[in-house]
């Protein structure tokens, strides 16, 4: 494993972290792992050298939290643990979302409580609140990191000019600022290069990009795809355009350099997003200890720049996604 500095962090993180949407109970979606098998490669990631792991208190409804703080029992000190608030816990609760003071605080410690940890190293608002100001969002996370709650923030999916008024906004009010940036970034949807990774690169913001095998889509050829549990399930995939464009294409073109290469796709794919200078560590979720290796085996992949050019070239600009 290659290790590499989280933004402005400090920490040293694996370029690999490990997603754990798959993590929890299949009673939450079809595809998610239920806790033994969830453990299984959670031990194996700590086992290739991977110490960045990436949760979020929506997953399976917060078994994901449990499970990989279960994981991670009496080896806490080895990790790197990210977790996200945003989305609503409680349908009948309207507090138990959004990024008001009330739900991050509350949410907060009830990720913690799952978690079994005192402090989790990295907490991010999963999207942005329209109907908080964020300057309110902000005062309650500076005072979570001044608790010994939290030890840095992130944010994920948004609008570059909302992140950018963040981060002025942390600066004016003398802060703590967002060090890290979870966005939808992959050789399918790449409208990210325009102005947030530029961005991030000039504020020294670490980027974790998530979804970097478009949701399985870059990891089978386009026919194999539509016929795995995930690729007939999941209805979020074609929420996204990854299927718009020169979409096909790339996914032929990835098939291709992977024979060329005696390699998976997902390694190529992933490959390609460790060869962008933006990127610190791709989240990659895995329901199986054969593909964690292939992704751990990815980090050490040097791909040419003409391999480079032929994977991106057909890709065409697509509708934003990802931000809702």
């Amino acid at each position: 494993m290659e290790y590499t500095t989280l933004g402005s962090t400090g920490m040293e993180v694996s370029r690999i972290c490990l997603g754990c949407m798959s993590f929890g109970t299949s009673d939450w979606r079809d595809w998610v792992l239920d806790e033994e098998e969830s453990l299984e490669i959670l031990d194996r990631a700590m086992d290739l050298g991977i110490n960045f792991f990436d949760t979020a208190n929506m997953y399976s409804e917060g078994e994901s939290e449990r499970v990989l703080g279960t994981a991670l029992d009496g080896r806490r000190n080895e990790a790197v643990v990210a977790t996200k608030g945003y989305f609503r816990m409680d349908e009948d609760d309207p507090n138990s979302g959004g990024l008001s003071r009330k739900a991050i605080e509350q949410e907060l410690q009830n990720s913690l409580d799952r978690l079994g940890m005192e402090t989790v190293d990295l907490y991010q608002i999963h999207r942005w609140d329209y109907d908080t100001p964020i300057e309110t969002t902000l005062r309650a996370l500076d005072d979570a990191v001044r608790r010994g709650q939290v030890r840095y923030l992130g944010a994920s999916s948004m609008w570059t000019y909302q992140f950018a008024d963040a981060l002025r906004t942390s600066e004016r009010l003398d802060l703590e600022r967002f060090v890290t940036m979870q966005n939808h970034y992959n050789l399918l949807y790449r409208e990210e290069e325009r102005e947030m990774l530029p961005l991030c690169e000039q504020e020294d913001v670490g980027v974790v990009p998530w979804s970097p095998l478009a949701r399985g889509y870059l990891t089978r050829p386009h026919e194999e795809h539509e016929a795995t549990t995930r690729g007939e399930t999941d209805d979020y995939a074609r929420e996204h355009p990854y299927f718009e464009g020169g979409g096909r294409e790339v996914n032929e073109r990835v098939a291709d350099l992977a024979d060329d290469r005696n390699a998976t796709m997902a390694q190529i794919a992933l490959a390609w997003l460790l060869h962008q200078d933006a990127v610190d560590a791709p989240i990659v979720g895995t329901t199986s200890v054969e593909h964690l290796e292939d992704a751990v085996e990815a980090v050490e992949m040097t791909l040419s720049d003409d391999e480079l050019e032929y994977l991106e070239e057909p890709y065409e600009p697509v509708r934003v996604s990802g931000h809702e």
